[in-house]
């Protein structure tokens, strides 16, 4: 992991009969989660005006009843394939990055409500997303999912700059 980014949590530490609340989303037809207190709200997908140099997962702001938001493709950040929004597809506005962020997703799924004991440590190999996202593994029903912390996204230059569009 590159020393440039805010130290990963470590969800073995975490007390094992502890409640802990997750927002599902799909991303390329794979289930992931965020814990739902980072979760301000989740809304279709508005005009975004674009922002000259950017970086690539940047898709550009919108107008929040007044607030000025960036909004990131959750599939650009992960290095996913891109992919045309659909009627399914949502912002997550969440609470990253020292302010409100907009998170480009495929769909919300649900909130799911687990035991801190049921998440299992990350993989060392990671398919698309990057190892520093990744807090660990839930087995949901017959599919895994793969819990991220929004913090982890970007490195502490990326926050800078999102700061600065907020």
């Amino acid at each position: 992991m590159d020393g440039n980014y805010p130290m990963k949590t470590d969800v073995s530490s975490q007390n094992k009969e502890e409640l802990i609340q997750l927002v599902s989303f799909m991303l390329d037809n794979e289930e992931y989660g965020v814990e739902v207190l980072k979760v301000r709200e989740i809304i279709r997908i508005p005009p975004i005006t674009k922002m000259p140099n950017s970086p690539h997962f940047v898709e550009g702001i919108i107008n929040l009843r007044g607030q000025v938001i960036p909004v990131i493709s959750m599939r650009k950040r992960c290095g996913l394939a891109e992919a045309d929004n659909t009627t399914h597809s949502r912002i997550m506005v969440m609470d990253s990055i020292g302010g409100l962020t907009g998170f480009i997703v495929d769909g919300v799924s649900e909130v799911i409500r687990i035991r801190g004991g049921e998440i299992q440590p990350p993989p060392l190999i990671s398919g698309g997303i990057g190892q520093e996202y990744l807090t660990g593994v839930f087995n949901h029903g017959d599919r895994l999912l793969v819990f991220l912390d929004s913090d982890l996204l970007f490195s502490r230059d990326e926050q800078s700059l999102l700061i600065a569009m907020q």
